[in-house]
């Protein structure tokens, strides 16, 4: 294993010259699979909260998150970010940040901006270590509504306490939220999607939507379910926004189980060739 197995580590993961901050919970990767944790875009390895530990009690899989470059304690990048920034970090940095952290067998869990983006990976890159996806309100195209929330947090964080509350997540703050909001909001995104990535995945995929998220309709999680070839289910939570991990963690928790617990059993299954 290259990284310390830790939640506390006393140093960074490095990919491509680039320092990430890391944790990990519960089993290491050569004693159980791992869930490995994709945060939203303006998320951090501290954002998960309590979630990481309670995901190794139910689960008895491994747990790691990192910081992608921008957020938390991580190097911070140059901006603006590209409108294809959740492409690149797909393809040329998830791959690497499994090698690094000595991943074996995972279960990608990805919020928003980070669902997006384990999609991507499963999607485009050839990878047998991945052997199903958790995806918490992801984003494959734009919404009007969903852009009109991410101006008026935009608002608030010129005119609001938004910046302050963030702060004491981010290193470089103005960095994670301006890298987020300004791609998000300029005339190049409009268009974008990359829905296509949902075509190729051949492998399960539980999808985790409130029904009240003002950053994502259903049409989100009706796009996996129109276009996916391999087995899905959905969770869809009442009275729940763009966090059910944390507004809902309890119902997160018992969905996320049942799910992890039912791949493990098939991965066990042991096939004859008689």
């Amino acid at each position: 294993m290259v990284v310390k197995w830790s939640d506390a580590p006393d140093e960074r993961l490095s990919v491509g010259g680039t320092a990430l901050e890391y944790a990990c919970w519960g089993p290491a990767p050569h004693k159980a699979p791992t869930l490995v944790l994709l945060h939203e875009g303006l998320g951090s390895v501290a954002q998960w909260k309590g979630l990481p530990q309670a995901l190794a009690a139910v689960t008895g899989f491994g747990v790691f998150a990192y910081s992608r470059a921008g957020y938390g304690t991580s190097d911070p990048v140059s901006l603006p970010r590209p409108p294809d920034y959740m492409t690149r970090e797909a393809e040329d940095v998830l791959g690497a940040v499994l090698d690094a952290a000595g991943i074996e067998n995972a279960i990608l869990l990805g919020h928003s901006d980070g669902a997006t983006i384990a999609t991507i990976y499963a999607g485009s890159v050839s990878d047998m270590r991945v052997r199903g996806m958790i995806l918490i309100a992801p984003h494959f195209f734009t919404e009007a509504a969903g852009l009109a929330a991410i101006r008026a947090a935009g608002v608030a964080y010129a005119n609001g306490d938004l910046k302050q509350k963030l702060s004491k997540y981010h290193a470089h703050v103005d960095v994670a939220f301006q890298g987020w909001h300004d791609v998000w909001t300029s005339p190049d995104f409009a268009d974008w999607n990359v829905a296509d990535a949902i075509d190729h995945l051949r492998i399960p995929v539980l999808a985790i939507q409130g029904r009240d998220d003002p950053y994502g309709t259903l049409a989100q999680i009706f796009e996996i379910v129109e276009r996916i070839y391999s087995p899905v289910e959905t969770l869809i939570l009442d009275g729940c926004g763009h966090a059910p991990h944390l507004e809902m963690q309890a119902e997160t928790l018992d969905g996320i189980a049942e799910f992890c617990a039912r791949l493990d059993r098939l991965e066990k299954v042991e096939v004859s060739l008689d």
